[in-house]
């Protein structure tokens, strides 16, 4: 058969290139990262490669309020809206904090302690032009990009543990310093060229140290610190919206093809592999999720899957460039049945870790990255036509001592995540005004009522004002009672206003009491038994 010729035809001769178009030479204003007004920056980059990581970029942002779709479903609808809020909060406060210093301190190639980065690259300075840490192909001010929405990512993921009784103002404060003091640190470690872990040749793809144990870990501490949600407001503790919580899932599955194939920093073979093996980890996570809660309740869970989804997407994270695609499907049903068993954990060290962030993410994070150890390929390092991948693999090819230096890394990772979050979240409470937790009536009332005035649903504000005036209407409050004690169920603007109203006007006609549905069982009286909170994965509910 003879070769393909015309316009279009593919030039075979050029197969074998992996260099950049142009080789790079610094003339032109080092401060900024090159000079339009003098060269063409843009001839030393790969323009199909650019246009990948722009996507993939895009792609990454989406996860976020898919992640706050997530959120909202699990909790209560009196909650809502304010797990929506502060996944999208705290994406305003890492893009400030990432092009402030956040950048630099991860990435910035001249500082040598192999711990964090100095100010190099301050404001992205010399970031323009200047061929990126990931490839030689796309420019650092494009890698800089990606980077900033994978911390957006993690951030988001940790604002789940302020589920029902965090206040969001000081989630915001913790979101600027857990990203310079934890996850800049993590990410200098294993992507930077001077980290202690690079050098060491911990294998971490698209970041199960950075994100899934950054977060995980992060999100553990940041329950502890908080405290559990009130037992007595749990019974019969369900997600509000299943339809949002897969709705959220899919919007996570879209963005972590982004993700993970975007870590090739390149449109090439490494990238499909990637993708391929994201898809594969997740669905048979997500399936073997679902028979383990079928062998409980015999039946399916539309919550199970996603919760196996997520935490198979997780495990993808940092194998997914390093692993053959077979070893894909070995590692989604390990991930799928040792985070649902680890969703456990919480119970065992008492920490109210309300969507299971430490499961789906450390847990699954800490399977795919002890993945690398034993299936890492160099066949499949090799595929992105930049690195030569020869020798970086795990027992597959031989490299044994791969397992203990991933093991190290696992241990310094979640070690020095848990330690430092906590201690940030209990100088940040220590902070007069900066209280992480929101008082008790708060939590009653719920956070969209209490930290927003805004809610998802109307007629949550509708009930709440109902609320705010019934035990009068009802002649509930007994005799002699206090007036001021009326506004056990609204704020106290909304039952000044009732009872302005009826010193006006005499008491209002009375109500009929509005029926309580299971979904609003939720908020009993403080009489109420005092059940232990539900287990996600019990009653196939995800983290």
């Amino acid at each position: 058969m003879s070769a393909p010729t015309g316009r279009y035809a593919p030039d075979y001769a050029s197969y074998n290139w992996t260099g950049a178009p142009a080789n790079f030479t610094f003339t032109t204003n080092s401060d900024l990262g090159g000079d339009s007004r003098i060269e063409n920056l843009n001839k030393w980059f790969q323009a199909g490669d650019q246009a990948y990581i722009i996507v993939a970029s895009a792609m990454v942002m989406v996860m976020i309020p898919g992640l706050g779709f997530l959120y909202s479903g699990l909790a209560r609808r009196k909650s809502a809206l304010s797990m929506i809020w502060a996944c999208m909060g705290s994406m305003s406060v890492v893009t400030f904090q990432w092009y402030f210093w956040g950048y630099s301190l991860a990435f910035s190639p001249t500082a040598t302690n192999g711990f964090i980065g100095n100010l190099s690259n301050f404001g992205l300075m010399k970031t323009l032009a200047a061929p990126s840490p990931g490839s030689p192909l796309i420019p650092g001010l494009l890698y800089a990009l990606n980077q900033m929405q994978f911390c957006a990512v993690t951030a988001a993921i940790i604002m789940g543990s302020v589920a029902e009784r965090g206040r969001l103002l000081p989630a915001m404060v913790f979101t600027f310093f857990w990203a310079t003091l934890v996850y800049c640190p993590l990410v200098c470690w294993v992507w930077n060229v001077n980290g202690w872990a690079y050098k060491w040749g911990v294998l971490d793809f698209a970041g199960g140290g950075p994100v899934e144990i950054g977060s995980g870990l992060s999100a553990l501490a940041y329950s502890m610190v908080l405290g559990r949600r009130q037992e007595r407001m749990m019974l019969n503790f369900r997600p509000h919206n299943v339809s949002l919580i897969l709705l959220g899932t899919i919007f996570l599955w879209f963005g972590w093809l982004g993700f993970n194939g975007g870590s090739a920093f390149g449109a090439n073979l490494r990238a499909v592999i990637a993708t391929w093996n994201t898809s594969l980890t997740a669905s048979f996570a997500a399936m073997t999720w679902v028979l383990l809660d079928w062998r409980l309740a015999r039946k399916l869970s539309m919550v199970g899957w996603c919760s196996g989804t997520i935490s198979g997407l997780v495990a993808a994270t940092p194998a997914s460039g390093f692993i053959p695609p077979w070893a894909s499907v070995i590692l989604g049903i390990v991930t799928g049945v040792v985070a649902n068993y680890s969703t456990k954990i919480k119970y065992w060290i008492r920490i109210d870790d309300s969507m299971d962030i430490f499961a789906e993410h450390g847990v699954a994070g800490i399977v795919g990255l002890l993945f690398n150890a034993l299936f890492a390929s160099d066949a499949i390092v090799g595929l992105d036509g930049v690195n030569t991948g020869t020798g970086v693999g795990g027992w597959l090819i031989g490299n044994y001592k791969l397992l203990y230096i991933q093991i190290a890394y696992i241990f310094a990772a979640s070690a020095y995540t848990f330690v430092v979050s906590a201690l940030i979240a209990y100088g940040i409470n220590a902070i007069p005004g900066l209280k992480l937790r929101a008082s008790e009536q708060a939590e009653f009332l719920g956070m969209d009522d209490d930290q927003l005035g805004e809610f998802a649903y109307d007629y949550v504000e509708v009930r709440r004002d109902y609320l705010a005036w019934a035990p009068q209407i009802h002649g509930q409050s007994q005799e002699g009672q206090d007036e001021s004690s009326v506004h056990l169920h609204g704020t106290n603007e909304h039952s000044e206003t009732i009872k302005s109203s009826i010193a006006m006007n005499g008491r209002p006609v009375s109500a009929p009491t509005p029926a309580r549905s299971d979904s609003q069982r939720d908020e009993s009286p403080p009489s109420a038994p005092q059940p232990a909170i539900v287990s996600h994965s019990e009653k196939g509910e995800v983290g």
